[in-house]
């Protein structure tokens, strides 16, 4: 998430490198990666992670390639003009991007990054039924990702920040139509300071034989303790610290200055 704009090449390659010499053969990017995302860094994420595949020559069926569709935002006018939408052209657009910047004949697991309506999400937690949006349907998004798995360019699905509603309606529409693959993942935020999982969706998972993807299980780095181990605010080349009024997404879900979760993390540290 962070290569290609925290870390760049060749920390990048050994990294990687690192990673997969102790075991690891799961790699998940997504196409609007690095963050905080920018026009002139869009997709080196997966640039990166393509060009390590081919400069360690590592078997394809050797390691797991995941990779996400970034959903509706209206501010990333670089990725499909914002994107607008996640609409069957939008997906296969952003399928055959993906494909190309990794190098890959096939993604195996392909994700939704966020839903095609409004959700409370990245640190949001109230649902407000006055920021509903007309959004499209689920079932045009698993037409489309449907034809990529029947022309062999992605093997399975997963979704991404989403809700107990979510997960189950995509499992009922997969269910009743032609698609060949169910909805097999979802990567969503859970930490000692982000237990939103627990709340519903461990119960949907449990139930349906959903993996859960645990995403930023270092709280952003903050459970590390870094951050409040000095008065300076933690090492300024930390991501909290480096990307400071960039990273909205991070700030918003996380605020460094709340007493409570600063008392919480010198607890847990």
């Amino acid at each position: 998430m962070t290569m290609g704009e925290q870390s760049g090449l060749p920390e990048s390659l050994r990294l990687l490198d690192a990673a997969f010499d102790a075991g690891v053969n799961f790699f998940d990017s997504a196409e609007m990666y690095p963050v905080p995302q920018r026009r002139e860094t869009h997709g080196r994420s997966e640039e990166f992670l393509g060009r390590w595949l081919r400069a360690r020559r590592v078997p394809r069926d050797s390691v797991v390639v995941a990779t996400k569709v970034a959903g509706p935002s209206g501010q990333m006018t670089w990725i499909r003009n914002g994107p607008v939408s996640l609409d069957s052209q939008n997906i296969a657009e952003a399928i055959e991007g993906s494909l190309r910047r990794l190098g890959v004949d096939y993604i195996d697991l392909y994700q939704i990054h966020w839903p095609d309506r409004y959700v409370p999400m990245f640190g949001e937690t109230d649902y407000d039924t006055s920021h509903q949006y007309v959004s499209v349907p689920i079932e045009e998004q698993l037409m489309a990702l449907g034809r990529a798995i029947d022309s062999g360019k992605i093997r399975y699905i997963g979704l991404s920040n989403e809700t107990p509603y979510g997960l189950m309606k995509f499992l009922q529409l997969s269910g009743n139509s032609q698609l060949h693959s169910k909805i097999l993942t979802v990567q969503n935020s859970y930490n000692l300071l982000c237990r939103n999982f627990d709340a519903g969706l461990a119960e949907c998972c449990h139930h349906e034989r959903i993996g859960l993807l645990a995403y930023s299980p270092m709280a952003m780095g903050i459970l590390s303790g870094k951050y409040y181990s000095s008065d300076d605010g933690g090492p300024p080349d930390a991501r909290m610290n480096l990307f400071k009024g960039r990273y909205s997404e991070g700030e918003s879900r996380y605020n460094l200055r709340k007493p409570k979760l600063k008392a919480a993390v010198k607890v847990i540290w």
